[in-house]
């Protein structure tokens, strides 16, 4: 039975809400810059009008609004006033230079507009159930309220403030600034703030040099000449990055770095004017400023690239609070999970030390407003599901368990459906020096007898071996190896088991193109460290994998488990959307047997700019695939959509589920299943804190199954948060699961029950996982598909592949 809790939340109440009607004003501010620049030149001109304001505190979204409780005294509708600007404001660091010489000023206009006044009761009347739609205007001024001293004092990124002042290290020249997200939110009754922990990567400011250091991993030397190699990875680090010089006294300009040159500053020429012979930089610099100390290094390229200018490495700083957009290596994302790995305790305690940084106790504007905000976290009902019962083979020692905390293993089970092998290879991207041909054979005695305890049969218990060097060609070594066990066993090959030295990420995609779309043969990569120091539990981890490739059930829930699959055909749906270098993969994952143990999967190249899913055809495509599996269409559909974009989720919806009507009817006009649509997030930022011992595991962590579907969901929406898995580290993520539309009248219960239930059948694993399983597939193949792409274009999976789980 469900047991009844009670948890933390990092939701804070606002205490008391404006009645009022709040001034409203358009602000443009001439020539356009970006957000944080317009929040500058606001304070210059606040404190500019310290005088007209005579007292009165606006607030300003930094983009084209400000509000104030107070009429501002101007005279008309609207009033342009002059702003001087001065760069010293935007770079303090720098004050020191710009002393030296004039300071640069730029000048702004900045014009307020009256516009209709927002009256703040709308959104009493929406908590109170007195007006369905959610009133946007007084929320934004809610929102610009809670957020506009922490703009005006800290990096803004989306709804995040960042200080660099507990920054932490990372390698290649990069910084870890920490901050906090902050969102508001209208829920049953009441307006609440979600105040998260948050951290993101920034260059390191000042000297380029010293970034350069770290990037290439060695100290510079005066003579020290750097290869094209080293100059393109500065590239792929530096190019669009913002500096100033700092050798010739006043900072008149920032500049974009553009490239590098591959030659040294002693090589680098330009004209030292138009009529005047080349003259090179060192030269330039020996005679305008100071001899070059690195006179072998390459030079910055900045400015327009028609006519750019050429800047030593030396004489730059990297300006400060430059977010680092480029993707990180393995190295630092690896540091950056580590800091920012945070047990529960741990990231409550800085939740609520962080309320007290953005959001003071005695901020006059929240005074000011008539706003209060409640100090402690809220506390919320919660409810912990039950396990599920989960079934093996009835021939094991244990056919049947119930999870504890959402894990379990494999001792004493055999999987409910296990293939036969009867026809592999072993491809080894390695010479025997590194693994010996004995090394090898033993890890596959290992894997085959694991593979067995686990109830696949293996009559291939020797399969032929091929080494290959990883730097050549895979489409040839992969030809061999399928040829090598095809004439071995005398049998089509099932299964390429491939051994990695590294983690290298060429190779394992170009074996996944080659194995998915060339030549159409499951593939099982593993790296060469399990080889040498082979496990059990590792080797049946594997074991579950190649078994859910070839076509087995592993594991799986009862008809008591899932009654509302049993009862009637029913087709679960994953669907997802991802793109990566200006390409859309759309996936969906379908279910094509009751246990929802076996998945079909569809894929599609759609149009970019387009977060809607281009559905028909790959719904189609599935239920004919359901219906020459089952001999029967589904009845009911429960549709399962990942991470759609909050400003687009109600669009998304109704043309989504316009789609899946019209693939239905397209398949038979008379054909119109029952169709439950639930729009899936996992990035948010609402976490969850046990308030007892008793109810919260090893790590502090809330329980697997702890559903919260009250007091922090919206007003009129049927939506809850579970978390369905074991928290492995730091703080467990809870995924949102929202009801759009849902023909089969089922209960909040019930859909939570179901999808708790599914979260234990991902079939590679033994432990429940935090999203359904085939959300978590649509995901995979989607991730897979990208190995597919050739230029724009997708290669089409090979025939032989699509009908299973090759992706897993």
């Amino acid at each position: 039975m469900e047991r009844r809790i009670q948890l933390k939340s990092n939701f804070f109440q606002l205490q008391t809400l404006p009645e009022y009607f709040v001034y409203h004003y358009k602000v443009t501010i001439e020539p356009q810059v970006p957000p944080a620049k317009n929040r500058r030149i606001y304070e210059v001109w606040e404190e500019d009008s310290i005088e007209i304001l005579n007292g009165i505190l606006p607030i300003y979204d930094g983009r084209g609004s400000l509000y104030s409780v107070v009429d501002l005294p101007f005279q008309g509708q609207e009033c342009t006033f002059t702003i001087t600007y001065f760069e010293m404001d935007e770079f303090p660091q720098y004050r020191y230079l710009m002393q030296q010489g004039n300071p640069v000023a730029s000048e702004f206009t900045m014009t307020l507009e009256r516009l209709d006044m927002v009256d703040m009761s709308l959104l009493t009347g929406y908590l109170h159930g007195e007006i369905q739609e959610m009133p946007k205007q007084p929320m934004h001024v809610l929102d610009t309220l809670l957020r506009h001293n922490a703009s005006l004092s800290y990096k803004t990124v989306g709804r995040c403030f960042y200080t660099p002042e507990t920054s932490v290290s990372l390698t290649d020249g990069a910084v870890l600034w920490t901050g906090f997200h902050q969102s508001l939110h209208a829920c049953r009754g009441r307006l609440l703030l979600n105040l998260d922990v948050s951290a993101t990567p920034f260059y390191q400011p000042g000297s380029l040099l010293q970034i350069v250091e770290k990037i290439l991993g060695f100290t510079i030397k005066q003579n020290t000449q750097l290869t094209e190699k080293e100059i393109a990875k500065l590239e792929k680090q530096l190019v669009g990055c913002k500096l100033v010089l700092v050798h010739r006294g006043a900072i008149q300009r920032k500049y974009r770095i553009h490239s590098f040159t591959l030659t040294n500053g002693q090589s680098t020429l330009f004209p030292r004017n138009e009529d005047s012979k080349l003259i090179s930089v060192a030269d330039y610099f020996a005679a305008n400023y100071a001899p070059l100390q690195f006179p072998g290094l390459p030079c910055v390229v900045v400015g327009n690239p028609q006519r750019p200018g050429y800047m030593p490495i030396e004489v730059c700083d990297l300006l400060p609070g430059q977010r680092h957009l480029k993707r990180l290596s393995e190295r630092q994302t690896s540091e950056m999970i580590k800091f920012t790995t945070q047990q529960p305790q741990v990231r409550k305690s800085k939740i609520d030390a962080g309320l007290d940084v953005i959001q003071d106790a005695q901020d006059p504007y929240m005074q000011t407003f008539g706003v209060g905000l409640e100090r402690e976290m809220l506390v919320i009902p919660a409810k912990v599901l039950p396990s599920p019962v989960l079934s093996y083979h009835p021939a094991s020692k244990e056919p049947e368990i119930s999870p504890w905390q959402g894990t379990w293993n494999l001792k004493d089970k055999m999987v409910t459906q296990g293939v036969t092998l009867a026809s592999w290879a072993i491809v080894v991207f390695a010479s025997p020096k590194d693994y010996n041909l004995k090394v090898v054979q033993d890890f596959v005695r290992m894997l085959v007898e694991t593979t067995e305890e686990c109830g696949i049969f293996v009559p291939a218990k020797n399969p032929p071996v091929v080494y290959q060097d990883p730097r050549s060609d895979v489409e040839q070594t992969f030809q061999q190896g399928y040829m090598k066990a095809g004439n071995t066993f005398n049998q089509r090959p099932q299964l390429l088991f491939c051994i990695l030295p590294s983690t290298n990420i060429q190779v394992y995609s170009e074996i996944k193109r080659v194995s998915d779309t060339v030549i159409g043969v499951v593939s099982q990569c593993i790296q060469g460290k399990n080889v040498l120091h082979p496990k059990r539990q590792y080797c049946a981890n594997v074991a579950l994998k190649m078994n859910a490739k070839l076509g087995g059930m592993n594991g799986y829930l009862s008809n008591q488990e899932l009654a509302l699959i049993y009862e009637k055909p029913t087709l679960v749906i994953g669907a997802d959307l991802v793109h990566t270098n200006n390409v859309y993969i759309a996936a969906l994952v379908c279910n094509m047997d009751a246990q929802c143990a076996r998945y079909s999967a569809s894929l599609r190249h759609q149009s970019t700019g387009l977060e809607i899913l281009d559905l028909k055809e790959m719904m189609m495509d599935q239920l004919r695939k359901f219906y020459q599996q089952t001999k029967e269409k589904p009845q009911s559909i429960i549709f399962y959509r990942n991470n759609c974009p909050d400003n687009e989720r109600d669009l998304v919806f109704r043309k989504e589920l316009e789609m899946l009507h019209q693939a239905c009817a397209e398949i038979e006009q008379s054909y119109h299943p029952s169709i439950t649509f639930i729009l899936v997030q996992q990035r948010h930022h609402a976490k969850f804190f046990p308030t007892r011992q008793q109810d919260c595991d090893k790590f502090g962590n809330v329980f697997p199954g702890t559903v919260i579907d009250s007091d922090i969901t919206k007003q009129h929406a049927l939506e809850f948060y579970l978390c369905s898995h074991p928290g492995l580290q730091g703080t467990s993520r809870p995924t949102h699961y929202q009801v759009m539309h849902d023909d089969n009248k089922l209960s909040l219960d019930k859909i939570e029950n179901l999808t708790y239930r599914l979260c234990f059948l991902y079939c590679k694993a033994t432990r429940s996982v935090s999203i359904v399983p085939p959300l978590y597939y649509a995901y995979l193949i989607c991730q897979r598909a990208r190995f597919h792409l050739q230029g724009d274009s997708l290669q089409g999976v090979h025939p032989i592949l699509e009908q299973g789980m090759y992706f897993i």
